[in-house]
């Protein structure tokens, strides 16, 4: 074995190579394809005007109650196959939301939707990303916002820079 060869061996980073660069390339345009984030949902919200999208929280009522993205579409994953119609337009792509990261609801309700055959993205950071970056959300009793976390959106900055 090379030098080059044991390192790489060595390394848990490098143990499985990275992909070619035309792979990685469809990979990461495959992942913009089927993904939002939450600023990017934000900051389109936030500009006024039609949205081009309509956001839906998957979520039970007593989530929805606690808090949801203002201008939601309040839309239980289990309730899809029977309501979709009556509440969204196939012509519109929607944009699932869950709890989180830790939670595959909006990942469900896409697949519910895509399957109907709207368009579909999910919202990468769900609803506990949308609070921690200090947006805006609605619950049963009114408005609230938090500070952001510095750990999910920068400090004294209009945006990260992604």
């Amino acid at each position: 074995m090379t030098t080059t060869q044991l390192a790489t061996a060595a390394n848990p980073v490098l143990r499985v190579a990275p992909a070619a660069p035309a792979d990685a390339a469809a990979y990461f345009r495959a992942s913009l394809v089927f993904h939002a984030d939450v600023s990017d949902v934000a900051s389109v919200l936030a500009g006024g005007g039609e949205p081009g999208f309509v956001v839906l929280d998957s979520r039970s009522t007593e989530s929805w109650d606690q808090g949801h993205v203002p201008g939601a579409v309040h839309l239980p994953t289990a309730l899809i196959a029977e309501q979709a119609e009556q509440l969204l337009d196939k012509s519109v792509p929607v944009v699932t939301y869950c709890w989180g990261p830790g939670c595959n609801g909006a990942t469900r309700a896409a697949l519910a939707l895509a399957e109907l055959g709207y368009q579909v993205k999910e919202m990468l950071g769900g609803f506990e990303y949308w609070v921690r970056e200090g947006f805006e959300f609605e619950t049963w009793e009114g408005r609230e916002k938090r500070e952001a976390d510095p750990l999910t959106a920068p400090v004294g900055a209009e945006n990260c820079g992604c």
